[in-house]
């Protein structure tokens, strides 16, 4: 879908500006960190805990969102006589973060890295986040080094985890990476990333667990002119994640094996929501053969088409109640990712997650055959808890900041009626969502009758800067 670039004026700005600190109020978001906190992490920058182990051989590249400081991945592929080897450098912040101190305590307190197009609250003080914990090019950095087997089909055939000091070589962005491999000439390891990137997708359909290709609505700041788009995920940022979902399949089945940890869950679909998505499909006009499963379906869907893309929003119903959950001695009774169709776990966003950094700390332990440490132990029952009440607040402000910045974009669009798609309807169907696609808004509807799937034109009816309210009806 296009993305519509606005220079908003200065009264525009403004109001989203004092919006966005209003929201960041109501949410009680942090702001600067606490002084003692700023100092601890700039001591720990100078004095980290360094394995013996050296792999600054590893000819290292990590792969981010363009601007990114905060790097928790680097990667390096190789073909082995029968398979292949991965080895993924994960961030290793327990090599500054002191247990029980005042940068651990913080972190506890926040949870997770929110983001905002006007700025970020970390969940680590830059002076690691941003720097001496963060795979920067040609810097020496710890690690938690994740060497993964695979065979010829890119099934796992043995996995290590150590720490070690690992250098990355360079840093690249979604698009320079893509561009590399289209242009016919990668270097080796971006190659069989995209190899082994493919190997495991299969590996995914074969499981019966799915991935949504979800064009995603997003905002960028530049100067003065702001994108709000519905953005589609480049092939590569999906090889890339399948690199990150097979060392959480990993990390996982190390836990359960140990019998601690904390896994990354969802419960399956009940049958209700698969028949109500058959409905919704039936509605837009979309073929759903009775003997075609739910993974093979989504994946003959085209997030470039509105009614696919549509439908394909649905489906982000069908598994609800992802959460954590901890375990010390029996596994928990409900362990798998549903939507992956396998066990998981978080482990590879350290720098940006809380609950990675205890996943990378239990592995390393339980692969060197030694006890997990006592306040890595002591600390698991809590994270779930602590993990659920971060995720709600970024949920929250993340659409919070979209209904904000859609009602300034629409503003600045100069007019107040627009071409959109229905894409959801209440039992009643008088109100549901719809999808405008130039600008790229997504916005509550109302009207008598409405249809699922249908294109109409919709105006303008509420406009609430201070709450970011915007609501349409039929023109």
């Amino acid at each position: 879908m296009p993305a519509r670039k606005l220079a908003l004026s200065d009264r525009a700005r403004a109001e989203v500006a004092d919006g966005l600190a209003a929201l960041r109020t109501e949410l009680q978001l942090p702001d600067e960190f606490p002084a003692e906190v700023t100092a601890a992490a700039e001591r720990a920058a100078k004095e980290p805990r360094l394995p013996e182990l050296d792999r600054t051989e590893l000819e290292l590249i990590t792969i981010d969102p363009e601007g990114s400081r905060d790097l928790d991945q680097a990667l390096h592929l190789a073909e082995s006589g029968d398979g292949f080897v991965v080895s993924y450098a994960i961030a290793d912040v327990g090599a500054f973060v002191e247990p029980d101190g005042p940068v651990d305590a913080e972190a506890h307190k926040r949870g997770q890295t929110l983001y905002a197009p006007d700025r970020r609250t970390p969940l680590h003080p830059p002076a690691l986040s941003e720097d001496a914990a963060s795979l920067l090019p040609d810097q020496v950095r710890p690690a938690v080094l994740w060497t993964i087997m695979l065979d010829r089909a890119g099934r796992q055939t043995g996995v290590t985890v150590q720490r070690a000091l690992v250098r990355s070589r360079e840093q690249l962005t979604y698009l320079q990476a893509q561009q590399e491999l289209d242009g016919g000439s990668p270097r080796p390891s971006l190659e069989l990333l995209r190899t082994v990137g493919q190997l495991r997708e299969q590996q995914e359909r074969d499981r019966g667990g799915v991935s949504l290709p979800i064009p995603e609505q997003q905002v960028a700041v530049a100067d003065d002119h702001w994108t709000l788009e519905f953005r589609s995920p480049l092939p590569v940022e999906g090889w890339n994640a399948q690199i990150s979902l097979l060392t959480g399949m990993a990390a996982a089945r190390i836990m359960l094996d140990g019998g601690i940890g904390v896994l990354r869950t969802l419960p399956p679909a009940e049958d209700s929501s698969l028949h109500r998505l058959r409905r919704i499909a039936k509605a837009l006009r979309i073929t759903w053969p009775d003997e075609l499963s739910y993974p093979e379906f989504v994946r003959t869907l085209d997030p470039a088409q509105a009614r696919d893309a549509a439908m394909l929003a649905a489906c982000t119903s069908l598994f609800r109640g992802a959460g954590y959950a901890a375990f010390d001695g029996a596994p928990p009774e409900q362990p798998q990712h549903a939507a992956l169709a396998v066990e998981y776990a978080h482990a590879t966003a350290p720098l940006r997650r809380l609950v990675d950094r205890y996943v990378s700390e239990v592995c390393l332990a339980l692969s060197a055959g030694q006890p997990v440490p006592d306040r890595i132990r002591a600390g698991l029952s809590a994270l779930p808890e602590t993990m659920a009440a971060s995720e709600q607040q970024a949920k929250r402000y993340e659409r919070a900041i979209l209904d904000l910045v859609e009602l300034a974009v629409l503003r600045s669009a100069g007019g107040t009626v627009f071409d959109a798609m229905v894409t959801e309807l209440d039992e009643r169907r008088d109100k549901g969502k719809l999808v405008i696609a130039e600008p790229a808004v997504e916005a509550a509807v109302r009207g008598d009758r409405l249809r699922l799937g249908e294109e109409l034109r919709v105006r303008l009816i509420k406009q609430e800067l201070e709450r970011g309210a915007v609501v349409f009806e039929p023109a």
